[in-house]
């Protein structure tokens, strides 16, 4: 990289999701791969930690000792937030506790969220024909729940960090800049995910640009551009888009990573680097595409 500035891989660990090898969304996207085997071959391909999937143990004091056999920490835990649904508020607030007692227990820092109030990418319908427009009313519900869980996190020392997802009412450009600039940055902080952004019609190297001192979390995920065309062609749900391969690892879609690296570089990106790639595992085999992927790191971040 030419910028003063390159990522230290001190501050930046490497990480990977367990969707390689199973789907956590459509649990018919599964070939029957265990929980040991899928991490060990995350160890195995040369990462230091993974998010979490549903056939882990969910009692840190079993996962954790897992993990550490193998070199592994969690990266994040994932919260879906339903603010823009009246009554869900409550329910909201439990599991965004329980998740943070569980990443506390892990030794890590990040809360990833979502908003899914509303959301399609679950339904077997067009995906972008039917994504959620929130009203302005739904919008201040989710900046004033996100205001709350991000004192919560604050406050006990970890980081709020959004997802804009595929499906959400939290999806394209223009709602991206707008949960920007109705959020608190010192509270609310940036999951950069390259693939949905992609997907969406976004820019990931724009946002990248535009928002770097708010990132603090990024899923490096490629997109396969023609797949993407069929997707709004043939009006796919979000279910059949990943079966059609939408989404692949870095270096093997459409997405030019190195001036994404370059932007962090710049912005002076400290946080988890999480390859993930939703495929069949039945189509591409999980620990090719992770080695793959752990490659084509290493080439273009030196490391």
């Amino acid at each position: 990289m030419s910028s003063a500035y390159v990522l230290d891989p001190q501050k930046v660990p490497l990480g990977i999701t367990p969707t390689l090898w199973w789907n956590d969304d459509f649990p018919l996207i599964d070939i029957g791969i265990p929980f040991g085997q899928c991490v060990s071959e995350m160890a195995l391909a040369g990462f230091q930690g993974c998010s979490v999937g549903h056939k882990y143990p969910t009692d840190p004091a079993q996962l954790k000792p897992a993990l550490d056999l193998r070199g592994l920490r969690v990266s994040e835990p994932w919260v879906s937030t339903y603010f823009t649904i009246a009554g869900m508020r409550e329910q909201t607030m439990q599991t965004f506790h329980q998740q943070l007692a569980f990443i506390k227990a892990m030794g890590g820092t990040d809360m990833v969220i979502a908003e899914f109030g509303q959301a399609v990418n679950p339904l077997p319908v067009a995906l972008f024909d039917n994504r959620p427009i929130f009203s302005a009313q739904q919008w201040d519900d989710l900046f004033a729940g996100l205001r709350e869980l991000g004192t919560i996190a604050n406050d006990s020392g970890m980081r709020l960090c959004f997802h804009p997802h595929m499906g959400t009412g939290v999806m394209i450009q223009s709602d991206v800049d707008r949960l920007m600039q109705y959020t608190d940055p010192d509270l609310v902080h940036l999951l950069l995910d390259t693939g949905h952004l992609a997907f969406a019609g976004a820019d990931p190297l724009y946002v990248t640009q535009t928002y770097g001192s708010r990132i603090k979390h990024i899923h490096l995920k490629d997109v396969r551009a023609d797949v993407v065309q069929r997707v709004r062609d043939e009006k796919l749900s979000f279910q059949q888009a990943i079966e059609a391969g939408v989404f692949t690892v870095p270096g093997d879609g459409s997405i030019d990573f190195v001036p994404i690296f370059q932007a962090l570089a710049d912005a002076q990106f400290e946080g988890w680097l999480v390859v993930e790639a939703e495929q069949d595992p039945a189509k591409a085999n999980p620990l090719e595409y992770a080695k793959k992927a752990r490659s084509y790191l290493r080439e273009t971040l030196g490391w």
